[in-house]
């Protein structure tokens, strides 16, 4: 029961943000003020990458929400989706994908099987995912000044986010668990929790990369019960170390003690600038 009631409470206050911008409606009613949406993770918040570049997401994939085949590992929607939905924007397009894609107010740098830090499951890791961002913001920024004399906005950045507005954007993290997920696979379970202090230090590295580009506003979402994931169930378990639910113990508590240090460096970072 104490195990339970700890990671409820880590699972918890594990999501942070270090600013948050409001404004005021004509009805009097109060929403949240962002332009627009980056965000950078693994599957838990992929809405198409690495379906567009290297696995084709299939069918029963997207079947009670979309009808088909999103980009998302999922039947439905992700929580970015509801994020983006409950700040009234439109779903994330992939950064990676070239059909179909609208970036004007936003754009999703996450990809299904990354991690903070190299070699993961993807080659997509969270510093190639923050390159990509500011080489996005960077070529974006260019193509307008170049146009700024002109009052017409071409077709070909009408789907382009506007400069001013990436200083106002939310930016989303979602990551880590694969980290965890390759060091139990490949590291005895001692090594895999000794390494936590260093993934968190590279999330906070890239958070900071943001921060230093002008970002301002950060939703950083905590992982969750890694020893509870199917793969984990059905292939991790050893004499001892399932809990009364059929997880893999060390594996939950190694998550849980991610969260916390998590949590400590943002909140060590919030203090800090």
């Amino acid at each position: 029961m104490i195990m339970e009631e700890h990671w409820k409470l880590v699972y918890v206050i594990g999501i942070l943000a270090l600013g948050f911008a409001v404004k005021s409606n004509a009805d009097g009613s109060i929403s949240c003020g962002f332009p627009a949406i980056y965000n950078f993770g693994d599957s838990n918040s992929d809405t198409g990458g690495i379906s567009a570049t290297l696995n084709e997401i299939l069918p029963p994939n997207g079947e009670t929400f979309f009808g088909h085949p999103a980009g998302r590992a999922s039947d439905g929607r992700l929580i970015i989706d509801f994020i983006a939905e409950g700040i009234k924007l439109p779903y994330l397009s992939a950064y990676m994908d070239s059909i179909g894609t609208n970036f004007r107010h936003g754009a999703n740098f996450a990809t299904g099987g990354s991690s903070v830090r190299p070699p993961g499951f993807s080659p997509f890791n969270l510093g190639i995912q923050i390159s990509q961002f500011i080489q996005f913001k960077a070529r974006t920024t260019t193509l307008y000044n170049q146009i700024s004399l002109n009052r017409r906005i071409p077709l070909s950045i009408s789907n382009l986010p506007r400069p001013a507005e990436f200083s106002q954007a939310l930016y989303t993290f979602d990551i880590g668990q694969n980290d965890l997920g390759h060091g139990f696979q490949t590291m005895s379970e001692k090594q895999a929790r000794d390494s936590i202090p260093d993934i968190v230090g590279e999330l906070s590295k890239a958070i900071h990369i943001l921060y230093n580009e002008g970002a301002r506003f950060f939703w950083i979402h905590n992982t969750g019960p890694l020893g509870c994931l199917p793969y984990n169930v059905i292939y991790g378990k050893k004499p001892g170390n399932v809990d009364k639910n059929g997880c893999v113990k060390a594996q939950n508590e190694a998550a849980m003690e991610f969260n916390k240090q998590l949590k400590n460096k943002i909140t060590w970072f919030c203090r800090s600038i």
